[in-house]
């Protein structure tokens, strides 16, 4: 009888792993191609996104702008992603908007403009574009986490403060670069940084004066909450919190960024509107009985079904 438990267990715990695997296999088959990000999936339901122009320090141009977009969009609609681990490949994390491609393949149809109207549409139309593509980081229903190291500047601070959450390395710095290079900075980080420090003083000496901002400064800032001595355990770090997080019901997890993002724009009556109107769908789910049984049984490896 001992015997019999034993293999039940043993069979029990290989079909586990087979499945593991076969869910990864089948995710690996659904990654997104791009040519300047590259996508991954380290862990079941665990998506690793990277910026990957190395040789221009991973400096984001018009065509970058629009994959960010677009993996965001389609891993937001994912059901086989539920946590989204976002990094940098090479020196350093991201230089910032690759100015040339800007004035190479841009400027010039714009010059071309001579009424000022017009000029302005076209000027538009390009903040506005850049702006989504900073922006689907916060409308990606599942959590995104910024693992950040060496520089982060310029475009880099728009795009990390749109993440859930921020780590980074001890070499980590950030600049908000835009007042240096002779414009105010258009696509985020005005709107997001000072909420994201909750300090008002801080954010404006940072963005009127371009200074760099070290990884120390920035965790007792709330900019970034822990700082590792190198890139590869921030990453391992990062990658296993993005674990815990998927393994959780995602019905619950993306309830909860949903009122989060809502909530700090509103007042907490609206916030707690918003999650009253949420929550009596979500409450209806089959995943507040399967977490509870779990919590009871205390199984740690409770399964949900996708979302």
């Amino acid at each position: 009888m001992v015997f019999r438990l034993g293999y039940r267990k043993f069979s029990l715990k290989i079909v586990q792993n087979v499945l593991y695997s076969s869910n990864i296999s089948k995710m690996s088959t659904n990654i997104p191609q791009f040519e300047h990000l590259s996508v991954s999936v380290p862990k079941e339901f665990v998506y690793h996104v990277e910026l990957n122009r190395t040789d221009k320090l991973n400096a984001m141009n018009n065509a970058m702008f629009k994959e960010i977009t677009r993996c965001f969009e389609t891993l937001s609609d994912s059901e086989d992603c539920r946590v989204v681990v976002l990094s940098g490949s090479g020196k350093i994390f991201c230089a910032g908007i690759d100015l040339k491609d800007f004035a190479q393949n841009s400027l010039p149809a714009v010059a071309q403009i001579e009424d000022p109207a017009r000029k302005a549409k076209l000027l538009y139309q390009l903040c506005t574009l850049y702006q989504k593509s900073m922006s689907s980081l916060e409308h990606c229903k599942k959590p995104v986490i910024a693992a950040i190291h060496g520089a982060c500047i310029g475009g880099g601070v728009d795009l990390v403060t749109a993440a859930d959450v921020r780590h980074c390395t001890k070499d980590a710095y950030f600049v908000v670069k835009e007042a240096d290079v002779g414009l105010a900075a258009d696509i985020g980080s005005l709107q997001r940084l000072p909420k994201v420090i909750g300090s008002d003083s801080l954010a404006k000496e940072l963005c009127y004066t371009c200074r760099k901002f070290p990884a120390d400064e920035a965790v007792t800032s709330g900019l970034v909450s822990k700082v590792y001595n190198d890139k590869d355990t921030m990453i391992e770090s990062v990658i296993n919190i993005a674990e815990d997080i998927a393994k959780k019901s995602p019905v619950a997890i993306q309830t909860t960024k949903a009122s989060l993002v809502f909530s700090r724009d509103h007042t907490v009556e609206e916030g707690l509107e918003h999650i009253a109107l949420l929550n009596q769908l979500m409450l209806q789910s089959e995943d507040l009985a399967t977490a509870a049984t779990g919590q009871l049984m205390k199984d740690s490896n409770i399964q949900f079904s996708k979302l």
